[in-house]
């Protein structure tokens, strides 16, 4: 392609292990005129590699990679590629992933249930500096964005009873954080599920929540978690 032409066009690199998903994404991309798939890796360890190269315009990343978690492609492509802008491409749609991407750089998240022409114009709009996002998404980041307006007095803070989490609370609240469901924990702790459950509802009584993203906010806010 001569060189003018792929100064003027939009350029995309794809971090994805779906071979559906690519062929879907390219033959949208190769039905425009202003945008042009440069790279497709499918890999944690690709896209990080990949990152050494020239860095393109918008980048797109799946977070469920075969090797690893693609945060770790977006939080190296927000410090090595400043300019470029990130989205993520993903079937999670839980408040962590949301976090965690949005925290590691992400400019924007859409799921997997849009159509590949949709993601097109996100594309184009994410470049022009717009923040295209899922309204699933949009909700969760709502529900954070109210969360972190709510004060709550210091007497209250001081007079919760029994509010400090034990050991115990503390490790599940981490596993938590980490994604692990209430069988998982149950299987790494050695307890049994409804252990699991009667740890999670003290830590949201504790903490004074009902999600598992307020207990996430309310034990940073309050200093009970460092990660």
């Amino acid at each position: 392609m001569p060189q003018h032409l792929l100064n003027s066009q939009i350029r995309i690199a794809l971090v994805e292990d779906d071979i559906f998903f690519q062929n879907a994404l390219n033959a949208a991309i190769q039905a425009t005129s202003d945008l042009v798939l440069l790279k497709v890796v499918g890999t944690r360890a690709q896209g990080l590699r990949m990152l050494e190269d020239e860095p393109v315009d918008v980048l797109l990343v799946d977070l469920g990679l075969p090797d690893g978690s693609g945060i770790d492609v977006i939080s190296a492509a927000h410090e090595k590629w400043p300019r470029c802008n990130i989205m993520v491409s993903t079937n999670f749609g839980d408040e962590l992933h949301v976090m965690q991407s949005l925290e590691a750089g992400a400019a924007g998240y859409l799921l997997k249930d849009s159509e590949p022409e949709n993601i097109v114009f996100e594309i184009r709009s994410l470049n022009a500096g717009g923040s295209p996002i899922s309204p699933l998404i949009a909700r969760h980041i709502l529900t954070l964005f109210r969360l972190r307006h709510q004060s709550v007095p210091a007497a209250d803070v001081d007079n919760k009873p029994d509010k400090q989490l034990s050991v115990r609370e503390m490790e599940v609240l981490e596993l938590i954080i980490k994604g692990f469901t209430a069988d998982e924990i149950s299987a790494l702790i050695a307890v049994s599920r409804n252990t699991v459950s009667t740890f999670i509802r003290r830590i949201y009584a504790k903490l004074q929540v009902h999600s598992k993203a307020e207990a996430i906010y309310e034990a940073r806010r309050q200093g009970v978690l460092k990660i």
